[in-house]
């Protein structure tokens, strides 16, 4: 299973409150059969609108890995295309103000952590990471902060989703590969599979 402790890298400040699902992923590309290539579609529209200026675009955030967002993030309609388009694009983490339900549940159903700090701190994150959009970030999820050059912000997230990420029990997948022996030993037992 997959442990998610800590989360390293550098820092992507997207500005704005209310962001929806259909514009992290436009309902245009979510006749994909598999979800390759969704990172590519990422706020399409936005950046599109922008005409290169969007965080996405810019040079100095290319690589990027952890989110910075504001309030209400992920809104709208419960797609599990838009966590998937951004970790396609290869966000691992997001610090926001807050995130919508259904989107959270569906970042922690693929490992990506989703940790809340104050209107103030998100707001103090972001201008520090355009200020300086080659520093170092990093988020421990075991000792609920966030890290970035000299500047350190107490982050919140609920004790279950944190325990799931930080035990890898979030990874549904690797734990029936971790309990094979258990499943192969449990439906030996059932008769019903061994009816003839």
């Amino acid at each position: 299973m997959s442990e998610v402790k800590t989360v390293s890298g550098r820092g992507i400040p997207l500005q704005g409150n209310d962001i929806d699902t259909d514009r992290i992923i436009p309902a245009r590309f979510l006749r994909c059969v598999t979800f390759d290539g969704l990172g590519e579609q990422a706020f399409a529209d936005d950046r599109q609108q922008m005409q290169g200026q969007h965080p996405f675009d810019l040079p100095q955030y290319q690589g990027a890995n952890i989110l910075v967002v504001n309030e209400n993030f992920g809104c709208g309609s419960s797609r599990e295309h838009a966590p998937q388009a951004l970790s396609k694009w290869g966000i691992k983490a997001l610090i926001g103000e807050s995130f919508a339900e259904i989107f959270f549940g569906n970042c922690v159903a693929i490992g990506i952590p989703c940790v809340t700090a104050s209107p103030e701190q998100v707001s103090q994150l972001q201008e520090a990471l355009m200020n300086n959009p080659q520093g170092m970030l990093t988020l421990d999820l075991e000792a609920l902060d966030a890290r970035f050059d000299g500047l350190t912000l107490k982050v919140e997230m609920g004790a279950g989703p944190q325990q799931m990420l930080t035990t890898g029990t979030w990874d549904s997948c690797g734990q029936l590969v971790a309990n094979r022996e258990q499943i192969q030993a449990t439906t030996g037992q059932l008769p019903y599979l061994a009816w003839a």
